[in-house]
């Protein structure tokens, strides 16, 4: 059975689809669903909606609810290429086609890394321009950045002056 959730976060309304045996959609929504419609309560996306909260309370760090979307076998070797990324770092669009043995597809692994359907759990928001500057978010480039913060501030500790 496919079911599907929508959870309010601090980076707006998360609708999670899932498969029988795995997530399959995790998008971000820029308004509240005007139907939110009956949500599933199968295992996967319960599993995947716990683990959520926790990554955004500061207690996840890695997710395990299994994740497939379909696609060429390039693409699936760059999404599972982003899943290798380490909580709370960032790589370049070069580093990620040298990782996958193609320096000359930087272009490719762009449009792939844009076509990620499960935001989040696999982290195309961990992929950066060269030059260090946030580029291209499906989501929007300031959930890019509130990502970015908020694993480094988890990675690191928050520092409070007082």
């Amino acid at each position: 059975m496919a079911g599907r959730a929508i959870l309010n976060t601090a980076l707006g309304f998360l609708e999670i689809v899932s498969t029988d045996d795995a997530i399959c959609k995790l998008s971000m929504l820029d308004q509240r669903p005007d139907h939110l419609g009956e949500q599933s309560s199968d295992a996967i996306l319960k599993t995947c909606v716990e683990e959520l909260e926790a990554f955004f309370e500061g207690r996840l760090l890695q997710f395990s609810v299994p994740v497939a979307q379909t696609g060429s076998d390039f693409q699936q070797g760059v999404w599972a290429e982003l899943l290798k990324i380490p909580f709370g770092e960032t790589i370049s669009y070069l580093e990620l086609s040298k990782r996958i043995g193609d320096v000359k597809a930087i272009r490719a692994v762009g449009t792939t890394n844009g076509k990620n359907q499960i935001a989040i759990i696999v982290p195309c928001h961990r992929v950066i321009g060269s030059n260090g500057t946030l580029t291209g978010y499906a989501g929007g480039l300031w959930r890019k950045q509130w990502l970015l913060e908020h694993e480094m501030k988890i990675k690191h500790g928050v520092r409070m002056l007082f």
